[in-house]
This record gives structure tokens, C-alpha cells and sequence, in this order.
């Protein structure tokens, strides 16, 4: 059987393979060791998911657990809209839309379609901004390499050389070496 994948680590694996190691290896560890501010303010901005209080209305499906047996992913979802059948990620702040977070759109539609949902619209909400940006539904060019990704994701060796990456030694374990 295939490795399981938390959909939240497919944005951190393209964000940087090593950094996402590296954070599989502190995950047991206390948050406050190695998060740095970013990470602190996106944990707090995600609280009213959590706790399921974004909105009291109950057409708003909020951090429900979904989970895909084809792709053997899983994970949570941050707002499913069930009256325009609109899946909703919230982030901080996006600066630039990268690949990653539209890959982890896609992994929370597939959980939810394999759920019985229909999702007819992506989008990813920018909260400091109050930006939303549309999404359109994955192509199947881009179904093809979002499952490619998830491939790389569990063949991943962080013993093998790995090319240098900016985004790495940005990353918040960029004290760290291996």
C-alpha cells in the first residue's frame, strides 16, 4: 500500500522537499522550538476553522475531515460552501500563487468528490487583504502532474543530493542541516 499524504504537506513539498522532511522529523517536537512568526499568525488565522466558528450558517461545511481511497490522501478542508458547491482555502496572506496551493485544492476536491460532494468551484481566500482568487477546476494535463507530485512525495530520499534551493533556505529549518 501506498504511503498516506496529509494534503497540507503537498504545498510544503513543492515549496521545498527538504524543508518538508525536516519538518516531518520536528513534528513531535514543541511548535515554539522551530515556528517563527509566519507560521505563528497562520495557526492563529485558522483557529475559527478549527473550531468551527467561521460562520454559524450550515450551508458552510468547515474544517471537516476528507480523505481520497484512490489517492490514499487526507487531511481537512477549510470551508465547503454546499449552496454553490465552492471549496474555500483560506491563507494569510497570498502573495504569489503558487503551484502547491492549487495542488492542495485539488487533493481537498478529490477527497470531497470521492466523499459524495460536488465541487463546481476552487478558491483560495487571502485574509489580510480580503482577496479571493478563483481557481479553475484541474485539467487533465494537471491532474497528471498533480499525481505525479504525490509519486515524487513518497519516492522522496533526503539522503540523495538535492539541488540548491532558495525556497529551502528560506524555510524555517534552514538552521538545520542533514
Amino acid at each position: 500500500m501506498e504511503p498516506f499524504i496529509q494534503i497540507s504537506k503537498i504545498n510544503d513539498f513543492l515549496y521545498s522537499p527538504k524543508s518538508l522532511y525536516l519538518h516531518s522529523v520536528y513534528e513531535t517536537f514543541d511548535q515554539k522550538t522551530y515556528h517563527e512568526t509566519p507560521q505563528v499568525v497562520g495557526k492563529l488565522t485558522h483557529q475559527n476553522i478549527e473550531e468551527h466558528t467561521y460562520s454559524t450558517a450550515k450551508r458552510y461545511l468547515q474544517g471537516m475531515a476528507v480523505y481520497s481511497t484512490k489517492y490514499n490522501i487526507g487531511g481537512k478542508i477549510d470551508i465547503y460552501d454546499q449552496n454553490t458547491s465552492t471549496l474555500i482555502e483560506r491563507k494569510t496572506k497570498l502573495k504569489t500563487l503558487q503551484t502547491g496551493h492549487k495542488y492542495q485544492l485539488y487533493a481537498q476536491m478529490f477527497c470531497l468528490q470521492e466523499m459524495g460532494y460536488q465541487v463546481k468551484k476552487l478558491a483560495i481566500h487571502s485574509l489580510q487583504d480580503n482577496k479571493r482568487y478563483q481557481i479553475s477546476l484541474p485539467t487533465p494535463s494537471e491532474i497528471k502532474d498533480f499525481e505525479q507530485t504525490l509519486y515524487a512525495m513518497r519516492h522522496y530520499d533526503p539522503r540523495q543530493p538535492q539541488p540548491t534551493d532558495l525556497r529551502c533556505e528560506l524555510s524555517i529549518y534552514r538552521h538545520l542541516s542533514f
